[in-house]
This record gives structure tokens, C-alpha cells and sequence, in this order.
């Protein structure tokens, strides 16, 4: 059964940003976009990873893109089945790693891998705080929203991250979605969304309040969702830094590095399909060397300040 960012309805959830279309060989999803001021279109994975079925069929669904499309642009899930170095032929324009992300194995003692300042700062915030896993998701679609607003100011989010009230309620009817509730008494302060697909649990998206924040919402969600999945998956994927450039000594790596017990790397993979078209555009706005990709797409999202408090950000 697909689940998680596999399921054609977490594609269909992303309309907005660009046409999901299907890779029928592989089962994967993308999104077709119309690229601005031009005729063409190109593609991108969805947001945040790129996975499916049989990812010794995605070659296959891309030479037929070629024809349709100026370019493709993924990062591919950490936990995919794909062998980098056949990856590499497949994506000749760009294939470099790009995030490390922080996972954990369940089936390790919590002893060795979560740090003993983490396991204290817990036991600080469940004495202000308690966490539950919401039954019903939609039912708190109204605080889930509020806070992440709050997620919005906090790091002037733009662009393709400022999801809206439709997009959540979409995703949160995804199958394998799963999310977690930090309270004060009877007041939502902080709220971590989940993806379960396979024998992974993926970290979607954390976000609080300043409530959240000061009463130590980060630690008693992160730990609660250990707790909840031991036993369930064999991993737990906390996702990598924020912003679209790896960095290993912000703040909330730091944080991450805490909980996990070693990191598996996302690759960022271009293609070119229409050279012809795809250096037109470049030219046409005037764009310098860059190792962005698609080059012609360079700030379309903005970078993400780093967060040196806990985990609130997205990957």
C-alpha cells in the first residue's frame, strides 16, 4: 500500500506550485511548471523528496520527459533503493549531495544515541508539558495553521513554503500521515507532522509558538515521537538542516544531531533535456554562473535563516 510522500494524493496535495504528473514506470511524481515570461515548461520533485516504486525504471520515465519538457530537477529520497554511481549517468548536468539528513535506528538501546542533555532537557519539558499523537488530524487543522504562522514570521518564509490552509488539510488526509500534540494544560503550543512510509517514519514538519518554544515543546515532541515509533519502523528520518545550502554547525543541526545515531545524504540531481532552450532562457535573464539548478529558477526560494533554538523549521 503507498503512504507518505509515494501517495499520488500528497503529489495532487502540491497542486498549486505546479500539474503533478505521474512517472508510470517508476511510480514517482512531479510537477510540471510553466517556466516564467516563455512557452516552456519544466519539472521539479515534489517538495521536500523525491521518491518511488522502482527506481530502477525512473531513467526510463525521464528520456520519455525529453521530449515535453526543458528540464528536471529531485532530491532523492536518503532511504531510496538506487545505486548513486548509475544515478550519476542518469542526471549528467547536476548530481551532487545535498543535505545530510539526521535519521535514527529504532532497534538501537536510547542510551546510545540520544545525548544525556537532550534526555534532561526531556524530563524538564514533560514536567511542563504533554504530548499526544491526534486521532483525528483535521480536527486540529486550526492550530496547526496559527502555529505555523507563527513558523512564517518567525523565518519570513516565501514561495512554495508559505503552504496554504488547503495544502495541510490535503496533506493531512494522506495515508501514513500521522501528527503530534504539545500542550500546556489545554493550550496547542507546539505540533510535529509525520510521514510513515515503509519501514521509515519521515519528520514532515515541526512548528511552535513562543509558548512552545520557552517550554521546551522541541524536546518533549521529539521524544515522544521516538517512543511512538520504536517498535513500529526501523527508522526515523529527522530531516537535514533548513534553507537550500547544508549546514552542519547551525543551530538546529546541532539540535538534530542529538536525537540521531549517524546521517544518510539527499542528492540534488538536474537534467537537461532542451540545451538549446535551457541557454536561451539563462541568457535571456541574464543570468551570471551559478550552481543553482535549474540556473534560470536562481532565488525562487528564499533562504531560510538558521534557527538556533530547536527544531521548528522545515527541511
Amino acid at each position: 500500500m503507498l503512504t507518505g510522500y509515494a501517495h499520488p494524493d500528497y503529489a495532487r496535495s502540491l497542486s498549486a506550485y505546479g500539474s503533478p504528473r505521474e512517472l508510470l514506470r517508476c511510480g514517482g511524481w512531479v510537477l510540471e511548471r510553466a517556466i516564467p515570461g516563455t512557452p516552456y515548461r519544466d519539472a521539479m520533485g515534489c517538495y521536500p523528496l523525491f521518491t518511488c516504486r522502482d527506481w530502477s525504471q525512473l531513467k526510463a520515465d525521464l528520456d520519455e520527459l525529453a521530449s515535453d519538457l526543458v528540464s528536471v530537477c529531485l532530491v532523492l529520497d536518503p532511504f531510496g533503493r538506487y545505486a548513486v554511481e548509475e544515478f550519476r549517468e542518469c542526471f549528467p548536468d547536476k548530481f551532487l549531495p545535498f543535505k545530510e539528513h539526521y535519521i535514527l535506528d529504532t532497534t538501537r538501546s536510547i542510551k546510545e544515541t540520544v545525548s544525556k542533555s537532550a534526555r534532561r532537557d526531556v524530563k524538564a519539558a514533560l514536567r511542563r508539558l504533554h504530548v499526544e499523537l491526534c486521532p483525528n488530524p483535521t480536527d486540529h487543522l486550526d492550530d496547526w495553521v496559527r502555529l505555523y504562522g507563527c513558523l512564517i514570521e518567525r523565518h519570513d518564509l516565501k514561495g512554495m513554503h508559505r503552504f496554504s490552509r488547503g495544502v495541510f488539510l490535503q496533506q493531512m488526509r494522506v495515508p501514513g500521515f500521522l501528527l503530534l500534540r504539545a500542550a500546556s494544560g489545554q493550550d496547542t503550543v507546539g505540533m510535529m507532522a509525520w510521514y510513515v512510509q515503509g519501514d521509515v517514519a519521515y519528520n514532515h514538519l515541526v512548528c511552535m509558538d513562543s509558548a512552545g518554544y520557552k517550554l521546551g515543546a522541541g524536546y518533549a515532541m521529539y521524544w515522544s515521537a521516538i517512543q511512538y515509533f520504536s517498535g513500529k519502523v526501523r527508522w526515523i528520518d529527522f530531516t537535514g538542516t533548513a534553507g537550500t545550502r547544508d549546514n552542519s554547525k547551525d543551530g538546529l543541526a546541532e539540535f538534530k544531531r542529538k536525537w540521531s545515531s549517524g546521517t544518510k545524504p539527499t542528492y540534488l540531481c538536474g537534467r537537461i533535456f532542451d540545451r538549446a532552450r535551457y541557454d536561451e532562457i539563462v541568457k535571456a535573464e541574464g543570468i551570471a554562473e551559478t550552481d543553482y539548478f535549474p540556473a534560470y529558477r536562481l532565488g525562487e526560494f528564499n533562504p531560510a535563516a538558521a534557527d538556533t533554538n530547536l527544531a521548528g523549521r522545515m527541511d
